[in-house]
């Protein structure tokens, strides 16, 4: 049976040296290079930092499986055994441009079931955390269940790409949420977004792709704090597969849902 307790603390104590690695890295020069699209960056210490994460799980786990977001783990086809599913840098495009709003999220997942997550906020030092039934915190502090709200009090996070005509939905249906709620905010950073949904500050995210990678930490942190998560259809999230995305606060979850994306 796994120590969770220890793999936590290892996990808690490899991303802060990573974070820590990343941070001495903003005096380098980064080596930047592109994957599927001239948009989506990959820099060396994007695969230097998830090559410093496999290596360290290898040694100490080497039953665990890896999957990676730079591809140099495991291919994962199924959910059986343990698996850490890492974004060794997400929010690369903000980590090039910016040197902020980016952040290290690892998800620890046991025959599909999140058992861990974490995710750090390398600039803020801001480490989200959540073990299984024990409350999630960001750094020492308990993060409290989230309250309800309505979709005019709600700040809602959604990128402007899928606000305007585009592959993954009718952009129609999302206009009258805009014009209806509180706030809209995009940070550009999955896993820092749905960190601050879990912390309220975000009511919820948005999103037509997300990869495991991206949501593994958050859906974790989410569930400790009584947050809900499906697709934009409402389906179950597949912890394996790229899918659509919708995380907000109970209540608001449903509003979303049946008000605005399924009408």
């Amino acid at each position: 049976m796994a120590n969770w307790k220890e793999i936590d603390k290892k996990a808690k104590e490899w991303i802060e040296e990573a974070g820590e690695r990343i941070r001495e890295s903003f005096s380098t020069k980064l080596s930047i290079q592109t994957k599927s699209n001239p948009n989506d960056l990959v820099t060396n210490m994007d695969k230097d930092t998830e090559q410093f994460f496999i290596k360290k799980i290898k040694e100490t786990y080497p039953e665990h499986r890896i999957l990676g977001e730079e591809g140099f783990g495991h291919k994962v086809e199924s959910t059986e055994g343990i698996i850490w599913i890492i974004d060794p840098i997400d929010g690369t495009m903000n980590f090039v441009h910016q040197q902020r709003n980016f952040a290290i999220s690892i998800g620890i997942y046991e025959e599909g079931i999140g058992k861990i997550g974490l995710i750090y906020d390398v600039v803020h030092n801001e480490l989200y955390h959540a073990i299984k039934g024990e409350g999630a915190y960001m750094n020492e502090i308990r993060l409290p269940k989230l309250e309800k709200v309505s979709v005019k009090e709600a700040i809602i996070a959604i990128n402007a790409t899928w606000l305007v005509e585009n592959r993954g939905i009718d952009y129609k249906k999302l206009t009258p949420l805009v014009h209806d709620s509180r706030g809209i905010r995009s940070y550009g950073t999955a896993a820092i977004e749905l960190a601050y949904v879990a912390c309220g500050r975000l009511d919820a995210y948005i999103t037509m792709r997300l990869a495991p990678w991206d949501f593994a930490a958050g859906l974790v942190l989410l569930e400790e704090v009584g947050g809900t998560a499906t697709t934009i259809k409402g389906d179950k999230i597949n912890i394996i597969e790229k899918n659509s995305f919708l995380i907000a606060k109970e209540g608001l979850h449903e509003e979303i849902l049946a008000g605005y994306l399924q009408k």
